[in-house]
């Protein structure tokens, strides 16, 4: 828990990128594996993960981004996009997945699990969804910031860009997607003065309440 505790202590909110130093292939592969392996509600994981380091596409987006300038400078931009249309066929694709995982057909237990997940799912309304679907996504990203902090990569979660613009540039109205919250991974760049700020949180006996 210790090497955990200094991990987050190290790592802050990224404002500038070294733009000249590149996350290796390996160390991005092991961020995309901490994406995977997050937890979600039901296992659905009810979106996907762009990883982009095209640099005209991203220049597009820091237009969107309301020119941020992690968006260009840092090794690789991720977005995280929720599935809009998560109905029953969504739910069978999973369970086949785990029949083929596991080498197990769909019958008793899991072919009830498999209709008690599509009734909680369609009781929903399409805003209690997509919701519903964020939160799933965003457990991920707590997910990647911890494996960048682990890594010794730098990482910031970015709320400040418009989701329907990034929706248009990559498409992803027509893939059944729509862009929820955006993570730039890489390096710090030296001159970039928050690294130096001491880390502040609210006190534990402001945030925690025991009973």
């Amino acid at each position: 828990m210790e090497n955990t505790t200094e991990h987050l202590n190290w790592r802050y909110g990224v404002k500038r990128y070294d733009s000249a130093k590149k996350v290796q292939q390996e160390d991005m592969d092991k961020l995309q594996d901490a994406i995977r392996m997050a937890p979600s509600s039901f296992g659905l994981q009810p979106f996907k993960v762009l990883f982009i380091e095209d640099a005209e596409l991203r220049a597009k987006l820091s237009v969107a981004s309301f020119h941020q300038p992690q968006v260009t400078e840092a090794s690789c931009l991720i977005v995280f996009a929720i599935e809009t249309n998560v109905d029953e066929a969504f739910v069978d694709a999973y369970f086949s997945n785990i029949c083929g995982a596991r080498g197990v057909k769909l019958e008793g237990s899991l072919e009830k699990h498999r209709d008690s997940v599509v009734h909680a799912i369609s009781r929903k309304q399409n805003e209690e969804r997509l919701a519903w679907a964020t939160h799933q996504a965003y457990l991920a990203l707590g997910f990647l910031l911890l494996a960048a902090a682990e890594l010794k990569i730098d990482a910031n979660a970015m709320e400040g860009f418009m989701s329907a613009q990034y929706d248009e540039i990559l498409g992803l109205k027509q893939k059944g997607l729509h862009a929820v919250v955006i993570a730039a991974v890489g390096y710090r760049h030296p001159e970039d003065l928050y690294q130096h700020m001491v880390k502040v949180r609210r006190p534990e006996n402001e945030l925690f309440i025991k009973i």
